[in-house]
Order: C-alpha cells, then sequence, then structure tokens
C-alpha cells in the first residue's frame, strides 16, 4: 500500500474500473425491491457549478445506501438540452445569432454541439462519483423525448387541459419569448415614483407611477369606492398627459388608497391587476410596447425608443410641460424572467396553455400524500399552489426544443392535431394524416416549440420508457424525486401535475430537497464573480473531499461553502488511509475465521460497532444522510484511531495468545467503517477495498500492487455493491465507557506532566472501578503502559 493516498490517481482509474465492470448497472430482471431515482438531468448550459456537485452528491448517498442495502437500483441519467439555455451556449460558443439563420440550420447545429459536448459534459458528474447507470441515457431534445413531450400534449388536450387563447400574456423582451409563472422570479430594484398632472376639466388630479412610458396605453383611472377624497371625480373623464387623449375615472376595490396618492391608471398591460381591470370593466386594449421591448406607433414621437429611452425622454418632457411634481426614488420588487433576469412585460398575443387553476384542492392532497424530505420544503410547494394566478403558458417563441404537434388549416384557421402513430412530428417538414374538417388540405405548420418544463415534467415516463415494456410497472410510481428546492414550482410541481392528469397518481413516493451553495453567506451567481468551479475543487482536494463537504448540511439547508471544510476532509480520508495501512501491517497471519473466544474488550467495542450501525442505517432511512456521517466520522477517530488501535496495539505487537480476537475485530470493524462511509466517500473507500478486502481470485487485476502480503476473502467485485453491515439488539458498553474515561485521564496526566504516552507508570483507581473493570484490566494496563494498577484513588505515578 503506497505510503501517501494520491487521489488523482486513484479517482480516474476508479471511474474507469467502475464502468468496465458494470458496477452500477441496473439489472432489469433481478429480484427484490427496485429503488427507481427519478433523476434531475442537469441543463446543458455550460461548465457544472458547485451547487450541481452539493446537490448531486447528497442524491447519491442515498442511491449508494439502497444499492448496498440490497435494493435494485434504478437510477438513469439524463441531460436537459432543449430549450433556451442550449440555445445561448450555442450562440456564444460557435459566435452566431440564431435569428440570423435558417431554423433548420440553427437545430442542426445545436445537435452537432451537443454530440461534440455531452461526453465532455456527462464526465464531470462521473468525476463527482455519481453512481448512475450511464447506459439508461437521455437527451430531452432526443426523438424518444420528443415522442412522449408530444403524447403529452395530445393527452392533455384529449382531457380538455389545453387551449389556446389570444391573450396579454407575461412576455420576455430580451428573450423574445412568453413566459409561464413558474418561470418568473422576484426581484428588488431601485426605481422611481413619478408623481404626474392629468387633467380633469380645469381641475388638476396627481397620480404617481413608476412607468410613465405606459401613458400611451393608458385606458382609465381608478380610485376605492370608499376613498372620499375622489368621490367629486366619478363619472368625469381624465385628460393624459402629453399625449392628450381622455380616459374615464371609475371606482374599483383593487385601488389602493395607501398606494402612492391613491388614484391610479390602468395601462394595458402594466401589471396582472391592470389585465383584471381591463376584463371586470370591459376596457379597450392599447398596446405600447411591441415583442421586442420597443415603443409602438401608439407612442407618437417616442415610437421605436426601447422601454428605458422612452421613460427618460418621456420624464424629460413631463418636466418641460410642467406635469411632473415630485419624484421620489423607491425599492421595490418587479417580476423578472429567471433565464436572463430581465423584466417581464404583458403582450397580447396567441399562446398554448394548459389549464390548471380549477385543480388548486386537488394539487394540494397530492403534494400531502408524498413524503417531504425534509418535511418544511412541503411548504414551499403548498404556498405555489395557494398563490397560483394563471394558467400555464406552454409555449415559447424560440427555434432549439420540442415542437408543438399542431398545424392550422389555411383556410379555416382550425388547429390540427398530430395522431399518436406520427409521434414526434416535426410540423415544419411533417404533415396531417388527415384534412381538415373543412375538407382543405394545405396547412401552416405551429413555429413555436414547447416550453422546456413541458418535456422535464415527463422524466418519469422519459427514462422508465427507456427499459422494456414488461419491468415499467415495476418503476412506477418511482421511489425517489431528488432535486434542489429553487426548482419545486418549476419541476416537482408540474410532474406531480401531470403524472396525476395522466395515471392518476403521483410519480413518485418520496421526495428528497436539497438546498443552496453560499459564499459568505451569499448565493453564488457569475454577475457577482463569486462562483466556485467544482472542478478546480476536485483538482485540488478530490472528489471524495468534495463529497464529505456536501454531506456535513443536513437535507434542505443552505451551506457555505468553506475551503476548510475540504481540509477537514482531506485530513479524514487520510487518517482513514494510514488507519487501513497500519490495521494491514498486522494482519499478515489473520486467517479470516472467528476465534472461539473473543476477548471482552474487543466485545464490548463491538457493541459501540453495532449501535453506530443502527444509528447510521436509521438515519439513511431517513435520508439524514449528515448525521449518519457524524457520528460514522466521530466514531472513527475517538472509538476506533484514538483508542481501540491503541488498546489493542500491544497485544498484537507482543504477539499474545488473544492477539486473534484483536485481528478479527480490526478487520471487520474496519470493514464495517468503510461500508458506512461507502455511500459518502466512494473512491478512497473502493481502493482500500480493492487493495485489502477483496479476494484477488474474485476479479481482474485492480492496478495496484499490495505489499503487506495480507489476501482479502470477500467476494463483491466492489464495495459498493457489498452487503451494507447489519446490527442486533444494542448492548450495555459501561465497562468501556469508564475504562476510555479512565485512559483520558492518564493521557492528561501524562501531558500536563509533558510525558511521553508510552511512559511507564503506576495507576490508582477506585476500588469501585477496579471491580468493574476486573474483566479488562490486562487492556488497561497495556495501553496505558501501567507497570502496576492499585486501588486507591485515582492518581497517575511515573515510574
Amino acid at each position: 500500500m503506497a505510503e501517501n493516498y494520491d487521489f488523482k490517481q486513484v479517482e480516474e482509474k476508479i471511474i474507469k474500473f467502475w464502468e468496465k465492470e458494470n458496477v452500477f448497472k441496473f439489472n432489469p430482471n433481478k429480484k427484490g425491491q427496485v429503488y427507481a431515482i427519478d433523476t434531475p438531468p442537469p441543463t446543458v448550459s455550460g461548465k457544472m457549478h458547485i451547487g450541481h456537485a452539493f446537490s448531486y452528491s447528497q442524491q447519491d448517498f442515498l442511491a449508494r445506501y439502497h444499492r448496498m442495502k440490497g435494493d435494485n437500483v434504478f437510477y438513469p441519467f439524463g441531460t436537459d438540452d432543449n430549450g433556451l439555455p442550449t440555445e445561448r451556449l450555442v450562440e456564444k460558443t460557435k459566435n452566431v445569432h440564431a435569428k440570423d439563420m435558417s431554423r433548420e440550420d440553427f437545430i442542426k447545429l445545436c445537435m452537432e454541439f451537443l454530440k461534440e459536448e455531452l461526453p465532455r459534459f456527462i464526465h464531470g458528474w462521473k468525476r463527482i462519483g455519481v453512481s448512475s447507470d450511464f447506459d439508461i441515457y437521455y437527451s430531452t431534445i432526443n426523438e424518444h423525448s420528443r415522442r412522449i413531450s408530444q403524447w403529452s400534449f395530445l393527452d392533455l388536450h384529449k382531457k380538455n387541459r389545453i387551449y389556446r387563447k389570444d391573450a396579454p400574456a407575461m412576455w420576455c423582451p430580451e428573450c423574445q419569448t412568453g413566459v409561464s409563472q413558474v418561470e418568473i422570479k422576484d426581484k428588488e430594484i431601485e426605481s422611481t415614483f413619478n408623481t404626474i398632472i392629468f387633467k380633469v376639466g380645469k381641475e388638476n388630479i396627481k397620480i404617481a407611477t413608476t412607468r410613465p412610458e405606459f401613458l400611451p396605453a393608458c385606458v382609465a383611472i381608478f380610485y376605492h369606492p370608499d376613498d372620499k377624497r375622489f368621490k367629486s371625480l366619478k363619472g368625469k373623464k381624465a385628460k393624459v398627459p402629453l399625449f392628450d387623449f381622455e380616459v374615464p375615472i371609475l371606482e374599483d376595490k383593487r385601488a389602493d388608497p395607501e398606494k402612492g396618492t391613491g388614484i391610479v391608471m390602468c395601462c394595458t398591460f402594466g401589471d396582472q391587476t391592470d389585465m383584471e381591470w381591463q376584463k371586470a370593466h370591459n376596457l379597450p386594449i392599447k398596446e405600447a410596447i411591441t415583442p421586442n421591448g420597443k415603443m409602438s406607433e401608439l407612442a407618437g414621437k417616442y415610437n421605436g425608443l426601447n422601454i428605458k429611452e422612452a421613460r427618460e425622454k418621456i420624464i424629460h418632457d413631463l418636466k418641460d410641460a410642467g406635469l411632473l411634481t415630485e419624484q421620489k426614488k423607491i425599492s421595490h420588487f418587479v417580476n423578472v424572467h429567471e433565464r436572463c433576469g430581465k423584466e417581464i412585460e404583458f403582450i397580447k398575443s396567441k399562446q398554448w396553455f394548459v389549464k390548471y387553476l380549477d385543480l388548486r384542492e386537488d394539487m394540494l392532497k397530492w403534494g400531502a400524500k408524498l413524503k417531504w424530505h425534509p418535511e418544511f420544503m412541503k411548504t414551499r410547494y403548498d404556498n405555489w399552489v395557494k398563490g397560483l394566478q394563471w394558467d400555464w403558458l406552454i409555449s415559447n417563441q424560440r427555434y432549439f426544443g420540442v415542437p408543438f404537434p399542431v398545424w392550422y388549416c389555411k383556410k379555416c384557421g382550425e388547429a390540427i392535431l398530430a395522431e399518436e402513430k406520427q409521434l414526434p412530428v416535426n410540423p415544419l417538414k411533417d404533415k396531417p394524416l388527415k384534412k381538415c374538417k373543412c375538407g382543405n388540405n394545405e396547412f401552416i405548420p405551429e413555429k413555436d416549440i414547447l416550453n422546456t418544463w413541458f418535456t422535464s415534467s415527463m422524466s418519469p415516463q422519459i427514462a422508465i420508457k427507456l427499459m422494456p415494456d414488461s419491468i415499467q410497472k415495476n418503476l412506477f410510481p418511482m421511489a425517489l424525486r431528488p432535486q434542489a428546492h429553487e426548482i419545486i414550482t418549476f419541476w416537482l410541481f408540474n410532474t406531480v401535475f401531470k403524472s396525476n392528469i395522466h395515471f392518476g397518481k403521483n410519480p413518485w413516493e418520496n421526495v428528497m430537497i436539497s438546498g443552496f451553495v453560499t459564499l459568505e453567506g451569499e448565493k453564488m451567481s457569475k454577475s457577482k464573480g463569486n462562483v466556485v468551479e467544482p472542478s478546480e475543487v476536485i483538482d485540488k482536494y478530490g472528489a471524495d473531499a468534495l463529497r464529505f463537504w456536501a454531506a456535513g448540511s443536513r437535507l434542505g439547508e443552505d451551506l457555505d461553502y468553506q475551503e476548510k471544510d475540504l481540509v477537514t476532509g482531506k485530513r479524514f480520508i487520510t487518517k482513514l488511509w494510514n488507519a487501513s495501512n497500519f490495521v494491514f501491517m498486522n494482519l499478515k497471519d489473520y486467517n479470516h475465521k472467528k476465534p472461539k473466544k473473543i476477548e471482552k474488550i474487543d466485545e464490548l467495542f463491538l457493541i459501540k460497532l453495532n449501535s453506530l450501525i443502527k444509528n447510521c442505517t436509521e438515519h439513511f432511512e431517513e435520508y439524514e444522510y449528515s448525521k449518519a456521517k457524524s457520528e460514522a466520522e466521530k466514531f472513527f477517530w475517538s472509538m476506533f484511531c484514538d483508542n481501540y488501535l491503541e488498546i489493542v496495539k500491544k497485544r498484537i505487537y507482543e504477539n499474545k495468545e488473544n492477539k486473534e480476537s484483536a485481528q478479527y475485530v480490526l478487520y471487520h470493524s474496519l470493514f464495517s467503517i468503510l461500508k458506512l462511509m461507502a455511500p459518502l466517500m466512494p473512491f478512497i473507500t473502493e481502493e482500500i477495498y480493492q487493495l485489502y478486502f477483496k479476494n484477488p481470485k474474485n476479479s481482474s487485476n485492480f492496478g495496484t500492487q499490495k505489499t503487506s502480503g495480507f489476501l482479502g476473502n470477500e467476494k463483491e467485485k466492489s464495495i459498493h455493491i457489498s452487503q451494507w453491515p447489519s446490527f442486533e439488539k444494542e448492548g450495555k458498553t459501561d465497562e468501556l465507557d469508564l475504562f476510555i474515561e479512565i485512559l483520558s485521564k492518564v493521557r492528561q496526566e501524562k501531558t500536563k506532566a509533558q510525558k511521553s504516552m508510552k511512559a511507564e507508570i503506576i495507576l490508582s483507581i477506585e476500588k469501585e472501578n477496579m471491580k468493574k473493570l476486573k474483566d479488562i484490566l490486562g487492556d488497561l494496563k497495556d495501553v496505558t503502559n501501567a507497570k502496576e494498577i492499585k486501588e486507591d484513588s485515582f492518581k497517575v505515578e511515573f515510574v
């Protein structure tokens, strides 16, 4: 065994070993419990970030545990490579713009790019030790996924859950696409409340707004019916400043008397309330902003300006006209597109929607049936459901993605859906199998693509349908959905909705929600320049140290990235390596047989180990991997290394007659500790297993020479498919606890006297303790190097 552990050489070697030996391959013919994981397909948008390494390590802890427990683990791997993130990556990497190319040429470029990029991208996940069966692979843009996504659209349409409507919808001018409620987030921005004068006859009324560029789209003025300040204005009309047209002044309870001046303009469309007012009062629709974020012809001389330019120019002109009375700096929250961070607008356009606002009560029931880990994350799901305001907009005006299986009749405009046997279809190339009801045979293809979450929300079916029909029923519902908390509203919610509508059941039994990674308390982001690259961390500390850090956070909690935690992980690896070195140096003559008699001190230590195994097993069952890590780490450092190794050292060195008992316990306790740590630190544990525990007759050459002369006896080709350690009923270890307490006090006395731990002493202990420790006094004598143990009050005398 090498003196030092070289993680760089070992980790790449072990990745190749796992692949060659198909260690993590799912066996569809294996009998017993299946543990199916709905693996999150990472978005192909560039490099893996530290948040990926954090959350994917945590889900892998559970996959490896269940595999060792004996479950048949179905752990596929996919990549989310359709839609805007991949489109933008291709544009950036290839230095092109999708809008300047034909759609067909751009899609071809994207597919070629993915073919080049995916092997390197996927290797990043292998480097952090993800134990997926990479042969069960899917891409959310491949033919298989497109077929399932389009089938979902047809099935939802059949169940009257799909509709197309020309209506105001949230729109991103930056990405030039419609966005759904799930794709927006709140962002706090600095803005200005501008108090503007509107004329009502000869009277002036003051209205405060942060969006003066909406003046040309003003359709009404509203005040609260209980607000006496404006009662005299009821039924009158106000002249819009700069644009000189009149709008009605109306009452509505949605006007907030405390906001601004208490009276507000309604424009089409500034926000959700404007949309509600327009519908409730049957107001006209005026579109002042175009889909590309410019002012429309309605804006007159401001036509063609972008939103910011128009705002500044209009404010300037209001000042010149004496119509701006006050400007007040404020900070408020606005809706932004989660993909680009730009403010969203409301644009009237034809879009496809999924109808689900009528199912709120059902959605809450579906969420309640899931087992949430941690449980408090269910609140985020519930709050999202209760706050839903929109049906799900699923059409995106982009180039690269899964197309709608839809055409429109050129004559009557009727939407024509593809037939299931045609799927997947590309409406730009393919044609419907039948004529329109009106008899026409000419069609206009739908050019929009399905929102990427529409496809991703079918991930259970996309993965399961890669398997033979005969076993698909054993995989659904799946056992686990692991994911980050920020996409509960994106991925989890929509998958639950679709599964219940399509199949009448939840898609999984358990959901496992991970937290964020922060740096000095702040969420990492490229714009802040505080991003940590996991590849650099692995190069410096190794994947096991990175996973050790990830295991330090309780599930669902955010974790601050601190390099000292990686140093601690590396230190643990070094200690595990050195302890294993020591153990096997002293097992050269071990015969793998259980001795007829296990010494009392060894028996007590095994009882302690049994308690550790029981606790760690229970923690993993409850998805509390951090507790398992904490207890196993503490046991290894304190009980195994600091105490037990020292207790048996003399017995082994001096070749005493009870040496076999110590060897037996050393072998089995180290093996159990390795197994407990294997889900968390798969590389170091595999290396030690291959070097010493595995019988060389049962494997091909692993590539590392053994130097101890010890031959292993284990049959499994990898520690990760060996049996999880079992435990028995817990026993008492009072004598061992007292033994270690006295040993600690002796060590303290030697340290205080600045003596070596090997210094010979005469030890005195109380009569009662002498009696309690009568069966293990010889071990106490050995480990403290006591020439004699006397009955008296505690005292250490140096010889």
